[in-house]
């Protein structure tokens, strides 16, 4: 049997960037493509990793920051990408500070895929790959908090979301900070998220995912049929999984936690580039988290421009195959 993620995959990146691209453009969003007013270098690892920041015209009273990260499956993506620059547009027309980050793509790593390439290791090549992009991730906030002043932003008011891959990073980079793991090592001390929200996201974790101290208000948005990132968990048989949304929901729930899951019933990955669909939605959590109003709301929501395609039954084999 074929390991669904082997050497192929560092030459599938342009395929699955374009896949991505393909399922934003069927929802018949149009591409703001604009270029971020700055850019800046936040980290050296084996190359410099960069930042853009785009600026309200008007900001917001709270002055509040969204950091945006990319998806792609960890082998394709970039920060500056037609998707990312739609999103940024959006939110910073509503007054946010946007800060769209890159982080390391574990599957284009080609020596470290073929190191670890076979069914055996599928989890210890996945745990690769978020724990570098989580690292990467915690030094673009760290790098956002000590710029701070220069950004016009408050520390306090940094909210974390992502697509697929990137929904997967912010939402486990929470959960290392919640329980001081090295992965979450560059934040500032004592920092914590104002929210995160995922769009298609999960916890990669040795059994049922738990949280030493509070994680941050969360907005879990998730497909129920999404077979890449899956809504439950994956591998279904085993305990070190990717755990989804209704996974994640429901242990939040478990310690009294509260938290926000909004299911599309019926839906796979589409989910994952439905920002743009759900701009107002985003930004009414995201409002309720900054004044301190913690709620928690588990909804079936539908729309009529959200509707099943190819995605819906794709696999994470079909998807590095492709």
């Amino acid at each position: 049997m074929k390991c669904p993620i082997n050497k192929r995959v560092a030459d599938s990146g342009q395929r699955t960037a374009i896949g991505f691209l393909l399922l934003f453009s069927i929802f018949n969003f149009q591409f703001s493509i604009s270029e971020a007013q700055d850019t800046y270098a936040f980290v050296e690892r084996d190359s410099t990793l960069y930042l853009d920041v785009w600026r309200p015209a008007q900001s917001r009273a709270d002055k509040a920051c969204v950091v945006a990260v990319f998806g792609g499956g960890f082998v394709a993506g970039e920060r500056n990408n037609a998707y990312q620059q739609t999103i940024a547009k959006m939110l910073s027309d509503k007054g946010f500070t946007v800060v769209s980050i890159d982080y390391r793509l574990g599957l284009k790593d080609t020596a470290m895929v073929a190191k670890l390439s076979g069914l055996w290791h599928m989890q210890e090549l996945f745990q690769y790959c978020i724990d570098i992009a989580v690292e990467d991730c915690a030094a673009a906030v760290a790098w956002v908090c000590a710029n701070a002043e220069k950004l016009g932003v408050d520390t306090s008011k940094v909210v974390l979301t992502g697509s697929s891959a990137g929904a997967i990073t912010v939402l486990q980079l929470d959960w290392c900070r919640a329980n001081s793991l090295p992965q979450a090592s560059a934040l500032p001390n004592g920092w914590k998220p104002a929210a995160v929200v995922p769009y298609a996201g999960a916890i990669m974790s040795d059994g049922k995912p738990r949280w030493a101290t509070p994680p941050a208000p969360t907005l879990l948005m998730h497909g129920t049929k999404d077979k890449i990132v899956a809504y439950k968990k994956f591998p279904a048989v085993l305990s070190y999984a990717l755990y989804g949304a209704k996974t994640v929901f429901k242990r939040m729930q478990r310690q009294g936690y509260p938290c926000w899951i909004v299911r599309f019933e019926g839906i796979g990955h589409e989910v994952a580039t439905w920002l743009p669909g759900s701009v107002d939605f985003f930004c009414g959590f995201v409002n309720q988290a900054l004044a301190g109003r913690i709620t928690t709301l588990d909804a079936t929501m539908s729309d009529t421009r959200l509707v099943p395609t190819k995605w819906t039954n794709m696999t994470l084999k079909d998807l590095y195959a492709r």
